[in-house]
C-alpha cells in the first residue's frame, strides 16, 4: 500500500476518519484502474443484464438510448478504428477543450473519462469519510453510496420531497459535516427535475467545506438549465457529464467532470490509464452535431408525452419525467410486474427499496412503447 498512497495521502485519510482497513480497500480501488471493482457501472449494469434476448424482444430496463450514436459520430469511431494501436493522447485533450469551450469553462475546468459512473466514484473517495458524509436522494442513483459504503463512509438518504423532486433543505440539514451532496437532475430512477432555483439554494447554503456533485447524466433530455455556470463562477461544485444516454453512447464510455482545478485534482488520485479511442472522437463528434440535442429531445419528449397520455387514460399511475425513464406503479410488489412483462418478452427496469412497488422504465422507440402498452395490458387483464 505505501507504494500505492504516499505519506501525505494516507496522513490525509487517516486525518478523514479512515481506518487502516479502510486503507487497504482504498488500496485496492486504487491498483484496479480506472474504476472501482465492486460496483463500477458495469457491475450496476449487472442488476439491468437478461442474458441472450428473442428477436423480437423489447429491452427497456437500462435508460440506454436505442438511436445509439449519430452517424457523425459512427463515422468518426470507424475512421480511427484502424489507429486504435496507438494511445493518441490528443483526440482526448481535443474533445475536453471542446467541451470547456461550450460551457463557458477553462479547459482546465474539464476532466475527461470514459462515462460518468467513474468520477462519480471518485468524487465520493475524495469528499467523504466516516466523519464526513455523503448525502444524496432516496432513491437515487445507488452506485455512489455503494462506493462509499464500501470504504467506510458514512451515507444519509433523504426521501424525495412530495413533487418527487430532490428535497434541498432536509438535504442541506441532514448533515453539518456533510462532506458530498448528490443531486441528480433529472433524477435516475425518477426522472423528475429538481427546480434550479432549489439548486442555487443549496450552493448558497451548504455546510461550509462541502462539494455539491450535480449529476447531469439525463439534463439534455429536458429543458432545465445547466449547472456548468456555477463551476465558472469558481462555486463548491462538480458537474457529471456522460454521453451515455441522449447521445447514444453507452457501450463506447465518453463522459466528464466538471470542476475547479483544486477539485478535480484531489479527484485524479483514484484511477489511471488512457481513455478509450473511440469515446473521445465519438463525443467529439457529437459535441459539433449542432442540432443533435434538440432533435433527440423533441424525438423523445414526443414519444414519452404519448405514452404517458395512454397510461393516464388506462388509469394506470406513473410518475411524470423529464429524462427518458419513468417510475411506473405496479400496485402490487413491483418485481412480480417485472416478471409477468419477461415472459411476454418486454423486459423493464429494476425495483428501488424505497418504493417497492414501482418498476423504472425507460422511454424507448415507438414501436417498442406499443410493444409495452399491449404487454401492459396484458399482464394487467
Amino acid at each position: 500500500m505505501n507504494n500505492i498512497l504516499s505519506t501525505s495521502e494516507t496522513k490525509d485519510f487517516l486525518r478523514r476518519g479512515f481506518t487502516r482497513r479502510s486503507l487497504g480497500k482504498l488500496a485496492t480501488v486504487i491498483t484496479a484502474g480506472a474504476t472501482l471493482p465492486f460496483y463500477s457501472e458495469h457491475a450496476m449494469a449487472q442488476l439491468s443484464m437478461i442474458g441472450p434476448l428473442p428477436a423480437d424482444a423489447v429491452k427497456i430496463n437500462a435508460n440506454e438510448n436505442p438511436m445509439g450514436p449519430c452517424p457523425e459520430a459512427a463515422e468518426a469511431i470507424y475512421s480511427v478504428v484502424k489507429s486504435g494501436g496507438r494511445y493518441m493522447y490528443e483526440e482526448t485533450f481535443t474533445f475536453a477543450k471542446t467541451l470547456a469551450e461550450q460551457e463557458g469553462v477553462k479547459p482546465d475546468h474539464v476532466l475527461p473519462f470514459a462515462g460518468s459512473s467513474d468520477p462519480l466514484h471518485r468524487a465520493v473517495l475524495a469528499f467523504t469519510s466516516p466523519t464526513k458524509s455523503l448525502v444524496m436522494a432516496d432513491p437515487g442513483y445507488e452506485a455512489g453510496a455503494r462506493a462509499a459504503e464500501f470504504v467506510g463512509s458514512k451515507v444519509i438518504r433523504v426521501p424525495l420531497a412530495k413533487d418527487f423532486s430532490h428535497d434541498v433543505k432536509a438535504m442541506v440539514a441532514a448533515d453539518a459535516n456533510a462532506g458530498l451532496i448528490y443531486l441528480c437532475n433529472p433524477n435516475n430512477p425518477t426522472g423528475t427535475l429538481t427546480k434550479r432555483a432549489d439548486i442555487e439554494w443549496v450552493v448558497a447554503n451548504k455546510p461550509a467545506g462541502s462539494i455539491l456533485l450535480l449529476d447531469e447524466a439525463y439534463l439534455h433530455f429536458s429543458e432545465d438549465a445547466a449547472g456548468t455556470d456555477f463551476v465558472a463562477k469558481g462555486k463548491d461544485v462538480v458537474v457529471l457529464r456522460t454521453f451515455s444516454k441522449l447521445y447514444g453512447m453507452a457501450g463506447l464510455r465518453a463522459g466528464a467532470s466538471i470542476a475547479r482545478p483544486d477539485l478535480l485534482a484531489k479527484m485524479r488520485p483514484y484511477g489511471a490509464g488512457a481513455l478509450p479511442l473511440t469515446g473521445m472522437v465519438g463525443a467529439h463528434a457529437s459535441l459539433k452535431h449542432k442540432t443533435l440535442i434538440a432533435d433527440r429531445r423533441k424525438l423523445n419528449k414526443q414519444i414519452r408525452e404519448d405514452l404517458f397520455s395512454w397510461l393516464s387514460k388506462k388509469n394506470f399511475s406513473f410518475m411524470p419525467s423529464e429524462s427518458n425513464c419513468f417510475m411506473l406503479d405496479a400496485k402490487r410488489p413491483a418485481g412480480e410486474l417485472v416478471r409477468l412483462m419477461a415472459a411476454e418478452k418486454v423486459f423493464i427496469g429494476r425495483v428501488w427499496p424505497a418504493m417497492p412497488n414501482h418498476s423504472r422504465i425507460t422511454v424507448g422507440t415507438a414501436d417498442e412503447m406499443e410493444k409495452f402498452k399491449k404487454a401492459l395490458l396484458k399482464v394487467n387483464a
